[in-house]
């Protein structure tokens, strides 16, 4: 599992001219799942997110999560995280779970996300192509892998 944790003011989806998930303060998550992941793997990444320290405090230290401010979370699935480069000008994305396994995975974490925190949890929509919006906070941008 491959994730981009942006600390963002605020971010939004858009399908097909359509506003499919939007937030205020928080954390937007592009989300990449692997042909090997599976959901002990999302469980431990659903604990750790909300409580990221990653907000500032009053002292202007990163000392502060999502859950302490009460922020809201956008999960978007992202496969082309796992775009392998290594050759060739053309990204491989062998390693990306396909769409029958991705997809149960995905909604399993975004439920997950909904059952275990108290924040406002937003999504894309799987499989489409997405217009993603955002106002990086710092910025802020961190890669979390499992």
């Amino acid at each position: 599992m491959r994730i981009v944790i942006q600390r963002v003011e605020s971010a939004s989806v858009t399908v097909d001219g359509k506003k499919t998930g939007a937030i205020n303060k928080g954390l937007l998550l592009l989300v990449g799942i692997h042909e090997s992941d599976t959901k002990k793997k999302i469980d431990w990444c659903c604990r750790k997110i909300p409580k990221l320290r990653i907000f500032e405090d009053d002292e202007g230290k990163m000392n502060v999560s999502a859950k302490d401010i009460g922020g809201e979370i956008l999960v978007v699935s992202q496969f082309t995280l796992y775009g392998d480069m290594k050759k060739g000008t053309r990204p491989s994305f062998m390693e990306a779970a396909k769409p029958d396994k991705a997809e149960p995975l995905y909604d399993y974490m975004v439920d997950k996300l909904k059952s275990d925190t108290e924040l406002n949890i937003e999504t894309g929509e799987f499989g489409a192509m997405m217009d993603v919006e955002l106002v990086n906070d710092g910025p802020v941008t961190l890669v979390m892998e499992r």
